[in-house]
């Protein structure tokens, strides 16, 4: 994804127009169009203005990775996350947490049955 494409996804996931973001950020309303139709890029401090007003990483506006130990989905949740109430915030990582505990089950059952023993 480029920026423009992340943008626009970030501001449809908030029911935001563009002009109430532009306003927002305090930058003309065609700036903000020429940005979602990828026609301009942001100068720096109105990535790092767009970055903090998300809760978001410039990386992650950028669909830049240094290293490919995370993927744009690891930064989405993380998106995802600081977005959320602190009550929200809880639920999540319990909901997470079970996950862990049915792959963790899948895995012991996997390697049980791989040994050479039979589900009875």
């Amino acid at each position: 994804m480029i920026f423009g494409d992340i943008l626009r996804e970030l501001l449809e996931e908030r029911d935001l127009s563009q002009k109430q973001f532009a306003k927002d950020l305090n930058i003309s309303a065609s700036a903000v169009g020429n940005y979602v139709r990828n026609n301009r890029e942001p100068d720096f401090d109105t990535l790092k203005k767009i970055a903090a007003y998300f809760h978001v990483s410039i990386d992650f506006l950028l669909n830049y990775r240094q290293e490919q130990v995370f993927d744009y989905r690891d930064e989405k949740i993380l998106q995802i996350f600081h977005a959320l109430s602190d009550e929200q915030k809880d639920l999540y990582l319990e909901q997470g947490k079970v996950f862990l505990k049915i792959n963790s089950r899948k895995k012991e059952k996997s390697l049980h049955f791989s040994s050479g023993h039979k589900a009875i």
